[in-house]
């Protein structure tokens, strides 16, 4: 039985108990029960659970290996993996939809982009700014929308912006204070064509990520970069209520790993607390990993919004936080049963099975401690232990990139020499 999808079947069956099916996970550094999240499997009572649109922050390139399978399986399809290396820097096309749809989200979307490129955090734009940049993007559209030539990019908005958009103003007379569009070419220059960050919105690849089923943006690289960091982060907010708004009747994940702490300094800390508050609304569910119990204390997003609006906490072995276990217990809001519950994970576990026990607590009205055991071949797909992950792209590649094949032979291989 796979822990986490047992919560999901509970969690539909008996939805008249819980607000909502966000999640709040406490991992310690050893524990990987956030991998199980994404196995969209089933319990033994389950229904079948319709297909889920996941959407992935990491750092630590710890769902490499699953996103290449996922992208072998489907043809290449789907297990999109964005990251940043200096060979291949990570690049989007925030202007390319499959079924060229702008709505309102995904036009305001693209205005808080070049608003973010445009201005500095310390630099609000005045009320004429947003409304020549609102109409900017707009016309813009509208000339996508007419001309089936024009390639949706950065840099053919920046040259609408430039050739046409200035005529119009020149045209209406708008004064330079109001928008000083040589000032707002000159500092949006280096995202255009042969500057320094030209590859960042002007991606090549017709790619519209509405509609990938698993998205994994790793971001380990770039979390620390000024101008890339911001741009991504909105990049991540918009393929995720878009997906959110868009696809009625199918259930939507976004999963940010370690990433939050990041995230939530740079903006997107109002995303989240909007996120948590309303994603149960359209069929979706917010899930955060930490591993370190200071991080939840100390953080008010997550103390006033993650964990506020998340009906269901799993927690992994605590033993290391021992000690700190009574500021856990009030800031999650635990009984001296929930307590005493979790302080017994892994205490007694039986010494001839592989196995990790966790934590579930469900609304404040059920919890339990269960076990977690998988077969090899799903271990060696989520390990995210260096050696191991090495191992196994190693064999990938001497089978010409069948990774599927790579890891039953790597499975089938420990087998025998565990003997069974």
């Amino acid at each position: 039985m796979i822990v986490v999808v047992e919560v999901y079947y509970l969690k539909t069956e008996e939805m008249s108990r819980f607000y909502n099916k966000n999640f709040e996970l406490l991992e310690p550094y050893e524990g990987k029960l956030s991998r199980t999240v994404l196995r969209g499997e089933r319990g033994s009572n389950a229904p079948d659970l319709p297909d889920t649109h996941i959407v992935l922050v990491d750092t630590g390139n710890s769902y490499q290996g699953l996103c290449n399978l996922i992208n072998r399986r489907t043809n290449g399809q789907d297990g999109v993996y964005f990251t940043y290396t200096e060979q291949n820097p990570i690049a989007f096309n925030p202007f390319y939809t499959d079924d060229n749809v702008f709505d309102i989200e995904k036009r305001e979307s693209i205005k808080t982009l070049i608003l973010t490129l445009w201005k500095r955090d310390n630099e609000p734009p005045s009320r004429a700014e947003e409304v020549a940049l609102s109409n900017a993007v707009s016309q813009y559209i509208e000339k996508l929308k007419t001309n089936k030539k024009l390639e949706p990019s950065f840099n053919t908005f920046y040259e609408f912006v430039r050739d046409d958009y200035k005529k119009v103003l020149e045209e209406k007379k708008v004064r330079e204070k109001d928008f000083d569009i040589a000032n707002f070419l000159n500092v949006l220059e280096p995202y255009y064509r042969g500057g320094e960050y030209d590859f960042l919105l002007n991606s090549d690849k017709q790619l519209d990520l509405l509609s990938k089923r698993f998205i994994v943006f790793e971001i380990d690289a770039i979390k620390d970069h000024k101008i890339l960091f911001p741009v991504v982060t909105i990049i991540i907010m918009e393929v995720f209520i878009n997906k959110m708004r868009r696809l009625q009747g199918i259930r939507k994940m976004i999963l940010i790993e370690e990433a939050w702490k990041a995230i939530a300094k740079e903006g997107m800390a109002e995303y989240i607390k909007y996120l948590f508050k309303t994603v149960r609304k359209f069929f979706g569910e917010a899930i955060v990993v930490t591993q370190e119990v200071d991080d939840i204390i100390a953080s008010p997003i997550v103390k006033e919004s993650i964990i506020n609006n998340s009906d269901c906490k799993i927690l992994l072995d605590q033993r290391k936080y021992m000690n700190k276990f009574d500021s856990i217990q009030a800031l999650l809001g635990l009984t001296e049963k929930e307590k005493s519950q979790i302080l017994s994970i892994n205490m007694s576990n039986v010494p001839s099975r592989k196995y990790k026990e966790v934590w579930f607590g469900l609304g404040g009205v059920q919890s339990a401690v269960y076990a977690t055991e998988v077969s090899l071949e799903e271990y060696y797909t989520y390990t995210t232990e260096e050696s191991e992950k090495m191992e196994v792209l190693a064999l990938t590649e001497k089978l010409d990139g069948n990774i599927e094949l790579a890891i039953k032979q790597i499975a089938e291989s420990k087998r025998q020499e565990y003997g069974g």
